[in-house]
């Protein structure tokens, strides 16, 4: 369960908190009447209700009325948006005179004066009602998403983006900005980019007129290569996380309902459907943006609350500094990827998106706790000010709406205020509370509003993980109490449990992954999740005036802020914590049937502990896979295996064994996931060395997953600084690990364990100037290894070109590279090779690592017929998988996982 929904637990405890219901509530018969007035104080001013009144509970059948017209509306949202106007305005039609006809039947039968069991009628007529209300519900949500899918294809802004114009428009912000997460295309990282959600105001093409519209778009501003994943605070604490330039900050630190001039190249969104009608372009070249408007005085208070939790929480240490403004208000500026990382990996990332559990501890201020929300009984501020219903309810509105302004109309957050305001309204009239005909109510108004939501997986998740907390997880809870689990703890897993059965199936389309550990560490996490928001909400109040209060309550809330990341991190780094799954809508469906597999076996299951206690340790071999288990079950690692080539897509990333869990690393690949998975897989935990062949991003970018979490004693790059960036990257994430870095030249000699190594290239330089042979740029600059271990020799070129490969050939080290064991293929067996070096090395063994399907042709044809022509075995990762050499000089064995 990962996105914004999560378990959500309690999450609409935010529409129920202030629901008395039950006997004696407003409109049914006083359960004091007839007795003495109490002593002790009015709970709640004009419920009638008294503290030391019973408890009487809503039991009793769900009341499922609304859900059917709810999911209709949804659904008829989401098939209209993108179809032709004629095809909507006809079945909005079709609905309408359905339900016309089905209300005016009774009317119609009565006329003609049928005579009828009166029984009969009122149930025929009850579901004609339901139907009629059914089809108008569709008619409704059918007429609104066509209205908002034609403002998408109307006026001039879809026009120009078809003919990818070039334009100057006046736009007005409609969301925070944010930046993308750095990645590698090629061999290169492509710098992050600022994307704004805007609406144009004003458009003008060049040496056109100028248009007046209200047309949303999205913003791409390449701020000319500055880097990073912060907000406009201060410098990064973190060196992991790469600092913003000024450029970019002022970009980042736009509010919501400023407006802007741009000049931009327009293009038409990606994919059809999108909420967007155009994608704007836009090269600041380190410019600040140009403000034609400030941001109205709510966004700018809004603004100030959350700078003031950013401020308060900059002393913090790096994992709680990140997480309690996520928390507090969703704000995941500070959250590095991995970081971000470990949470998909342990479905923790609803934690970091606002929801219902964030306006059930703002409304619990006002109302009381959410435990009360089915009995009589009140507390909180409201009835001890002596507060009437209405005017609570007045003031929960006004908390929802202060919630939605700070925390962003996020679907979400959206959801959980829909239903609030649901629950406050019935709050306010005296009727009878309860959350499913609310969350239907909101659902439908949320759809009619912005049909868009009805295409959001992120409003998904949470109505999920909400219907799954309002239906299912009270009769799990229900069911193990009757087994003999505590109360809470009964509650806390029938939460998570419910949750995660119900939101599974769509995050996998999202992760094509299944997490393991997701309702362990959701547990684990829940009992801080709680005060590391209530002390979060209180630094962001008290910071704009006393700030050194905010603080100490920030500090305070650090603690648990740090316990979920500390979680996070551990769940993620088991070897079991999850498994790949078909992200596709089939392999969701698939998924869905496996959980109600798996529901029914375990519902017997129930009734036989021993079983129960064998099945959990079952799972717990899986999540933890103790060293000798994979190798048992899976054959990998293979015993004996000298080198594996991992599998981490279009890059390099090798792994020499040294000892007992101890490994050298050539190259880290481009994705630090990857490595870490092909680390973890050989039970790695010690890495003497890492060495970095040449700062291609496809051979150093996941230098992070092969530091997390291992001790690691040096790394050893080439002499060849370029790409700049990629190789000032390194030495900040050595820097923050603290991981000393020098240079590689050929002629150096080193062991660690039973391996031995010789660098054969690049040959020394002083270092103003290029080593010779290496002019042709960092590819002719790899590092180049002659391997020896347990009789065998393995031959790494990196990404030699066939300059610096002939270069090699006529060193005085040529003689020792003929009729090498291994040869790692240069450059992903592309097709710039030197075949006589080939002819000369003549290896029995050639492995390439590729990437499937890369737009680069790796492996050439011709390369791999050379080799084979040599009588060299060719295998490759992108068919293969990664590739593990063992055995000795006389048996040599490669091995696939």
């Amino acid at each position: 369960m990962s996105t914004e929904a999560g378990t959500d637990a309690g999450t609409d405890a935010g529409a129920d908190v202030g629901r008395p219901g039950g006997p004696g509530a407003a409109g049914a018969p006083d359960a004091t009447a007839g007795r003495a007035p109490s002593t002790r104080a009015p709970v709640h001013a004009a419920s009638g209700h008294r503290l030391g009144a019973a408890h009487p509970r809503q039991e009793g059948p769900a009341d499922l009325r609304l859900v059917p017209p709810a999911l209709a509306g949804w659904a008829a949202a989401a098939l209209v948006l993108d179809a032709p106007a004629n095809w909507a305005v006809g079945v909005a039609a079709c609905s309408l005179l359905l339900a016309g006809a089905l209300l005016l039947r009774p009317v119609r039968d009565r006329r003609r004066g049928q005579r009828r069991d009166r029984r009969r009628g009122r149930s025929r007529g009850g579901r004609h009602a339901a139907l009629a209300a059914l089809l108008l519900c569709v008619a409704a949500s059918t007429a609104s998403a066509a209205l908002h899918g034609a403002d998408l294809r109307r006026g001039p802004v879809p026009t120009l983006a078809r003919q990818f114009a070039t334009v100057t428009a006046e736009v007005e912000v409609t969301a925070d900005p944010r930046l993308t997460r750095p990645r590698v295309r090629g061999n290169r990282a492509v710098p992050p980019t600022v994307l704004i959600e805007a609406d144009v105001r004003r458009v003008t093409e060049t040496g056109g007129a100028t248009a007046v519209t209200r047309t949303p778009v999205l913003l791409l501003v390449d701020v000319g290569g500055e880097t990073g994943n912060r907000a406009p605070d201060k410098p990064p604490k973190d060196s992991r996380a790469p600092s913003t330039g000024p450029g970019t900050s002022r970009w980042l630190g736009l509010l919501p309902t400023t407006r802007l001039r741009v000049t931009a190249r327009s293009a038409p969104p990606r994919q059809r459907g999108d909420r967007i009608a155009a994608v704007l372009r836009v090269r600041a070249d380190r410019r600040p943006p140009d403000v034609v408007a400030e941001p109205s005085a709510t966004q700018r208070l809004a603004g100030r609350l959350r700078a003031g939790l950013r401020e308060a929480t900059e002393d913090l240490p790096d994992d709680a500094r990140a997480l309690l403004p996520g928390l507090v208000v969703g704000d995941t500026s500070r959250v590095t990827p991995e970081l971000e990382e470990a949470f998909k990996e342990t479905d923790l990332t609803h934690t970091l998106a606002v929801s219902g559990a964030n306006f059930t501890i703002v409304l619990a201020l006002l109302l009381g706790p959410p435990g009360l929300a089915q009995r009589s009984e009140r507390r909180g501020l409201a009835p001890r000010l002596g507060l009437h219903l209405r005017t609570t309810a007045l003031l929960g509105g006004l908390l929802a709406l202060a919630f939605v302004v700070v925390c962003r109309p996020d679907p979400s957050v959206l959801r959980a205020a829909a239903c609030g305001s649901v629950a406050l309204l019935a709050l306010a009239t005296g009727r009878r509370r309860s959350l499913l005909p609310a969350l239907a109510t909101a659902v439908l108004l949320l759809v009619l509003y912005d049909p868009w939501l009805s295409r959001s997986y992120g409003f998904l998740l949470s109505v999920l993980a909400t219907g799954a907390l309002l239906t299912l997880a009270p009769r799990w809870s229900a069911a193990l109490r009757r087994r003999r689990v505590p109360p809470r703890l009964a509650e806390a897993l029938a939460a998570a449990g419910a949750a995660q059965a119900l939101c599974a199936p769509v995050v996998v389309v999202l992760s094509e992954r299944v997490s393991l550990v997701g309702v362990p560490c959701n547990l684990l996490a829940e009992f801080a999740v709680a005060p590391a928001t209530v002390l979060g909400f209180a630094a962001l109040a008290t910071a704009p005036v006393l700030m050194p209060v905010a603080k100490t309550l920030a500090w305070c809330g650090g603690w648990p802020a740090g316990w979920i990341a500390e979680i996070a991190r551990t769940g993620a780094a088991l070897p079991g914590a999850g498994v790949d799954w078909p992200g596709s809508w089939a392999g969701a469906a698939l998924l869905a049937l496996v959980t109600v597999g798996v529901l029914l076996v375990g519902r017997r299951l129930l009734r036989h502990p021993w079983w129960c206690g064998v099945c959990a340790l079952l799972l717990v071999l899986v999540v933890v896979q103790p060293p000798p288990l994979p190798r048992v079950i899976k054959g990998w690692p293979p015993p004996g295996w000298r080198m594996v080539m991992c599998d981490v897509g279009q890059g390099d990333a090798l792994v020499l064994a040294a000892g007992e869990n101890t490994g050298v690393v050539v190259d880290a690949g481009p994705d630090p996931a990857l490595v870490d998975h092909c680390l973890r897989s050989l039970g790695i935990t010690r890495v003497p060395l890492v060495l970095l062949t040449h700062f291609h991003a496809d051979h150093v970018a996941g230098l992070s997953g092969v530091l997390r979490g291992r001790s690691v004693g040096a790394i050893e790059t080439t002499a060849l600084a370029e790409p700049a960036d990629q190789a000032d990257a390194v030495r900040r994430r050595a820097a923050a690990h603290g991981v000393p870095v020098r240079r590689a030249a050929a002629g150096e000699q080193r062991r660690s364990g039973p391996l031995s190594w010789q660098v054969l290239w690049p040959p020394p330089s002083p270092p103003t100037t290029a080593a010779p042979g290496t002019e042709g740029g960092p590819n002719d600059a790899s590092v180049t290894l002659l391997v020896r271990t347990a009789g065998l020799r393995l031959l790494l070129l990196g990404d030699l070109e066939p300059p610096a490969q002939r270069a090699l050939a006529r060193s005085p080290a040529a003689a020792a590279l003929h009729g090498v064991d291994v040869l790692k293929v240069a450059h992903h067996g592309s097709a710039h090779q030197d075949f006589a070096l080939i002819r000369h090395v003549a290896p029995r063994l050639a492995l390439i690592s590729c990437g499937e399907d890369n737009s680069y042709g790796h492996p050439a044809p011709d390369t791999v017929a050379a080799l084979r022509a040599q009588g060299a075995t060719v295998l490759r990762t992108d068919r293969d998988g990664a590739l593990a050499v063992a055995g000795t000089g006389r048996e040599l064995r490669v091995a696939g996982d």
